[in-house]
């Protein structure tokens, strides 16, 4: 069997898996209070465990899930995406152009950097930081995505592409496709609700978005975080070293350098493939072979640039 046939399979049983143990917690622990300390963990793997659908969508925008036949990559990808509400066709446009100029300059696909001008530079310092504490920390990015996708889904072509180049090429009928991926995943939410009642629909899917939100957006940035801007963009990134469990969760996300450097490379093969960076950029960008630190290194805040 293909191991993505595997992949979706086992990702898809754990899914279920941890909703029917979120389920027996609800229903057989009386008191909220113990309720909510034995789910707490359970909870943070199913924040995790969408963010490995998230990431099943990456190799799907790649067009890396089964490379053999498009049609069956987007339909396999765009059903495991549903439940998070990301049309793969939005989700493609916006990666390749991240891929194309991550960090190309302060101002070009570049999450952690703010340009300052004009007056109140102070003010506008502390507002960035706020910006950058909330977003990274408190679901802020997750929400930004939410929007981002939600915007066009719904403006015309013509001034999406204004908007943001990455949609260069963006046509009513990438558009049409976008708003019937992004209503059927809202009508699995409903239907979950309304079929199944609140509390399967809470255990299921709702906290599970909460925990995701979170998780997202303290994990999505940490492999650019800090790293070098300019024009070689593949390089502008870095990898850490495996982590047994999260490296599994995340399907090898941790090599994430030798991905921008060749992004054809599926997931299951980046560990044995591994490539590093060129020594200028290493030094600058493999600060870290920590998980944990990467993550807790997003509180030094974000870059400020001063522009007069």
């Amino acid at each position: 069997m293909h191991k993505n046939y595997r992949l979706i399979i086992e990702t898809i049983t754990i899914f279920f898996i941890n909703g029917f143990a979120a389920n027996f917690i609800f229903n057989t622990v009386e008191s909220m209070t113990y309720r909510w300390l034995i789910y707490a963990p359970l909870l943070l793997f199913q924040g995790l465990w969408l963010y490995r659908i998230y990431i099943i969508g990456h190799e799907t925008a790649h067009k890396k899930l089964f490379p053999d036949s498009l049609q069956k990559n987007d339909f396999m990808g765009s059903l495991v995406l549903l439940p998070l509400l990301v049309p793969i066709n939005i989700y493609r446009k916006i990666h390749y152009f991240h891929h194309g100029f991550n960090r190309k300059d302060e101002h070009t696909s570049n999450l952690d950097t703010f340009v300052v001008k004009g007056k109140f530079k102070t003010v506008k310092t502390v507002f960035y930081y706020v910006i950058w504490y909330l977003g990274v920390f408190c679901g802020g990015l997750f929400l930004h995505s939410l929007i981002s996708v939600f915007l066009f889904l719904f403006i015309p072509p013509s001034l999406a592409v204004k908007i943001s180049p990455a949609f260069k090429g963006w046509k009513w009928k990438d558009q049409f496709k976008a708003i019937a991926l992004f209503g059927i995943g809202v009508a699995i939410h409903y239907g979950t609700f309304y079929v199944f009642g609140k509390q399967v629909y809470l255990v299921f899917l709702g906290y599970p978005m909460l925990s995701f939100a979170w998780v997202m957006s303290f994990l999505v940035y940490i492999f650019h975080y800090d790293t070098t801007i300019g024009e070689q963009v593949r390089y502008n990134v870095r990898s850490i070293r495996r982590v047994p469990v999260f490296s599994w969760i995340l399907m090898n996300f941790n090599e994430h350098a030798t991905h921008h450097q060749y992004p054809h490379i599926p997931w299951y093969e980046l560990p044995e493939k591994r490539r590093e960076l060129p020594q200028a950029f290493a030094e600058k960008n493999e600060t870290t072979s920590s998980f944990l630190k990467l993550v807790l290194n997003q509180l030094k805040g974000p870059n400020i640039v001063y522009e007069d």
